[in-house]
């Protein structure tokens, strides 16, 4: 077992076997034998649950193998990328990692991102004979490829074959490290103090001080930390996995659970991406045309197969699917990109005479047209109007092409119409919110649609209206006169509209420079950049490969609830590797201080063997930790090593006072003699190893119900396999004390009276331990000093003298007013996130704010009823 914690224990297996060899007597083969044996079980452990762990990662990550379409038996496939053989036609389209070396066929150029093989940051431009190389993305374009080399034969492969595997040392691995060193650097204080009082001052044989020495180094090594902590990852991955998050990185679930903020597409993850036109709506610009033909040309301009949300909602009006290709033939097909933002179709109808279609964002087919100048108001006039119902606008245009040729500009663009477009939210999204602003998870809408869509989204979904286009904040046409800094600004805001993927990348890093944790999801390629600068990316269910790739977690599921369920396992899982630290440390201190005291006032030597007993009980015991029953903490957690290392101190110095009470009791006085009516144990030190070993034992193994709760220890029901192993633990241990007789571990069986004063001793002084835990927690979350000055508002920290605080309060009284429960706006008594607690106020206020105002009520109203408000106002007063 390669870590430091390993190599302390192996250490003490050459001390026993040969720095023990001395003082008139032979190598300690005993403890040498038990160390060794404990060595084994926990690497046998280990090697077991990380292989199982191991096997059940690569299940995942094979369901995230990148996939191609290919042509097989004349008809398009998507297979693997890993069956591809040299000679296979492969379809290339925009966002795909190009699986393999390619030759392209005859079609459009592509524009290709090598920079992963050669470095260079601009995409190149390919053409029809040219070869692409695998890793490489389609970042424009869409065309057909023959392969030529596949695997290590390719350019990448060849390069990745060369190339030594480097380890990069992570977060997880560097908390592991710290957590080891602390404890390895606590037991080295110890045993220095007890070499320098043993052996100079005390006199103390050459064979108790190398005794007491191995106490120290086998009772105070987690030996069981890294198998433990990896394995909680491994199966809280799976079960990630279970709920439709793979994570491609497992430290990412520890990321996932200090996540505050969270920037989430509109589109697909918080509406239904399934998209409706309302004919009754659509607008017409042309005077020789009617809706009818407005919709068969925005059929044209879309895909008969492999069609996206836009494409399905377009072609499912008309009466039949192939209308959108009859009598026409078609010579050319520009797909989407988010450069251009629209399709485009050229073709030749039944009379000979071409013709070129296109639907895309109104801006981009209005800066086409020839009439732009004209119809630019009423155009916009009618995206507002749309927008306000929370509708997108799609434009349409066409043109003629008198050459007859695909590469021909043609003749002038004719503005057509405008088709209204309506993506539902979904019907969770709105209580999904709620629950992640309750759990200390700021959601931020991003969406490349209009403010006014945006505002009106977030008001279905009971979010804020703090929304700004992104252009003005980030992009060229921003303010410089705002009032409030860009960065305040982007960290107060409910969300951003007019997004472009650069503005992702851009939110993310200033959000990170005011140290949130940020996740943001993604499904295209413009994203990857921004995906893998946030802490946590991910890829969406329909995300593109290049997307997938940059991400750290990938659904399998639509929906802003995948994440929020992904959200609270990672907190339920980050939650039991915190427990099982602060236990470790707790047992190091206690083990070290506990013996050192008795070793140095009353020279008394503990046996290393039962040392040994404890540490192969316990490790047994902990290993079910990775499948307890946790509960999530109800804000965003992170490795707090301070608080680790102070809550351990302070638990392990009481363990350990517990335990030197109860030996000075028992050794110094007849307390339980006299109360108990038991014979005293004061004159074999056997006895009073076996009575110090069960106590040591039953306490420190209990201690683990204390740190695994929130609350009170007797509250959370700790899992059944927990549960029974500590049982069968006990039983073992408390058989051990009230029964072995071992000449070389130097202990004798005290009686199942003793061990009856035993349990009752370690329960009374088990209670405490609740309350010195709330104690520390209090004590480091600074709420304790706070109050000192929080309670007079001339000397508050609070910003605007606690303005937001008197929103709040405001707010909870016309909850209750309402008949609502006043304890919605707080999360079992604790403080969530900061800026969670920020957004759920703005949101309240936004809406009680409508709901309190006779023309917000109105306003609403008349949305729902599709209205038209400025006509009612030219008609009444209110």
């Amino acid at each position: 077992m390669w870590n430091p914690l390993s190599w302390v224990m192996e250490a003490a297996a050459v001390m026993a076997i040969v720095l023990a060899n001395g003082g008139g007597q032979g190598p300690d083969w005993q403890d040498f034998v038990g160390i060794i044996c404990l060595l084994i079980i926990n690497s046998t452990i280990s090697f077991i649950e990380e292989n199982n762990a191991g096997n059940a990662a690569a299940a995942l990550m094979a369901r995230l193998a990148p996939k191609t379409k290919v042509l097989r038996d004349r008809q398009w496939q998507e297979k693997d990328a890993a069956i591809l053989v040299p000679g296979d036609i492969i379809s290339i389209k925009l966002g795909d990692i190009i699986p393999a070396d390619a030759r392209l066929l005859e079609g459009d150029p592509l524009k290709i991102d090598q920079s992963a093989l050669t470095g260079e940051s601009l995409p190149v431009t390919k053409r029809t004979g040219d070869e692409v190389f695998s890793g490489s993305t389609c970042k424009h374009g869409e065309i057909e490829a023959v392969v030529i080399s596949t695997g290590v034969h390719t350019f990448f492969g060849k390069a990745a074959h060369l190339v030594d595997s480097t380890e990069v040392v992570g977060h997880f691995q560097k908390v592991l490290t710290s957590i080891g060193n602390f404890c390895i650097c606590s037991i080295a204080v110890g045993m220095i103090l007890e070499i320098i009082v043993m052996f100079p001052i005390q006199q103390r044989s050459y064979r108790d001080g190398i005794n007491n020495l191995l106490v120290l180094l086998i009772g105070g090594i987690p030996i069981a930390m890294p198998t433990v902590l990896s394995v909680t990852l491994a199966i809280g991955s799976h079960r990630l996995s279970q709920q439709g998050a793979i994570t491609k990185r497992m430290t990412a679930i520890e990321e996932m659970a200090g996540m505050d903020v969270l920037c989430s597409d509109k589109t697909g993850t918080l509406t239904l991406n399934r998209l409706t036109v309302d004919r009754n709506l659509i607008e017409v610009f042309n005077k020789d045309m009617d809706k009818d033909t407005v919709i068969l040309l925005a059929a044209r301009a879309s895909r008969i197969e492999n069609q996206d949300a836009i494409d399905t909602a377009i072609v499912s009006m008309l009466s039949d699917p192939k209308e959108a290709r009859a009598n026409i033939t078609e010579v050319h097909f520009l797909p989407f990109n988010p450069v251009d933002k629209r399709t485009a179709i050229t073709y030749i109808d039944s009379d000979g005479n071409w013709h070129r279609a296109s639907k895309g964002a109104p801006e981009q087919i209005l800066s086409l047209c020839k009439e732009k100048e004209e119809i630019a108001r009423k155009v916009h006039s009618i995206i507002d109007k749309f927008a306000e119902r929370g509708l997108r606008s799609l434009a349409i245009a066409s043109q003629e092409i008198p050459e007859k040729t695909k590469e021909s500009p043609g003749g002038p663009w004719t503005f057509c119409g405008l088709l209204p477009l309506f993506d539902p939210p979904r019907h969770d999204s709105a209580e999904t919110i709620r629950k992640a602003l309750n759990l200390g998870v700021c959601v931020k809408m991003i969406t490349g649609d209009q403010l006014a869509i945006a505002k009106e989204t977030g008001r279905r979904l009971g979010m804020g209206t703090n929304m700004y286009p992104s252009s003005s904040l980030l992009g060229r046409d921003r303010d410089e006169n705002e009032a409030l800094p860009v960065d305040e600004l982007i960290e107060k805001a409910d969300g951003f509209a007019g997004v472009f993927p650069e503005h992702k990348y851009e939110i993310v890093k200033i959000l990170q420079e005011k140290k949130h944790i940020c996740g943001m999801t993604g499904d295209g390629v413009n994203d990857a950049p921004a995906l893998k600068k946030a802490d946590i990316g991910i890829a969406v269910s329909d995300a593109t490969d290049a997307a997938r790739s940059a991400a750290d977690l990938v659904l399998t599921e639509p929906g802003l609830s995948v994440i929020v369920s992904a959200v609270l396992t990672s907190r339920a899982i980050f939650q039991r590797m915190k427990n099982y630290t602060i236990y470790a440390v707790s047992i190091t201190i206690r083990i070290v201080l506990g013996f050192v005291l008795l070793a140095l006032i009353w020279e008394y030597d503990f046996p290393p063997f039962m040392v040994l007993i404890i540490a192969i009980l316990n490790d047994g015991t902990i290993m079910t930790i990775s499948k307890d029953r946790v509960k999530p903490s109800p804000r965003p957690d992170s490795w707090k090593l301070n608080e680790i290392f102070a809550t351990g101190i302070v638990i392990g110095t009481y363990l350990a006072l517990v335990t030197v009470l109860f030996f000075w009791a028992v050794k110094s006085t007849t307390f339980f003699e006299t109360h108990f009516h038991v014979r005293s144990l004061s004159s074999s030190t056997e006895e009073i190893s076996s009575a110090v070993y069960l106590q040591v034992s039953i306490i420190s193994q209990a201690l683990i119900f204390v740190t695994r709760s929130q609350s009170w220890s007797f509250m959370e029901r700790p899992g059944t396999l927990l549960m029974c192993a500590f049982v069968v633990a006990q039983l073992v241990a408390t058989l051990i004390a009230v029964y072995a007789h071992i000449n070389f571990a130097s202990i004798r069986g005290i009686g199942w009276g003793w061990a009856g004063i035993i349990w009752i001793y370690s329960v009374i002084f088990y209670l405490p331990l609740d309350i010195i835990k709330f104690t520390v927690r209090y004590a480091l979350s600074g709420e304790a000093w706070d109050l000192l000055f929080e309670r007079k508002t001339a000397f508050t920290s609070k910003k605007d003298y606690g303005k937001e605080d008197r929103e709040a309060k405001w707010v909870l009284s016309q909850r209750t007013l309402e008949g609502l429960i006043p304890s919605e706006l707080e999360t079992n008594g604790r403080r969530s996130s900061l800026i969670a607690e920020q957004a759920r106020r703005r949101a309240e206020i936004a809406r009680l704010g409508e709901s309190h105002t006779l023309k917000g009520h109105m306003e609403s109203v008349m949305r729902l009823k599709n209205l038209d408000i400025n006509t009612i106002r030219t008609s009444h007063t209110i």
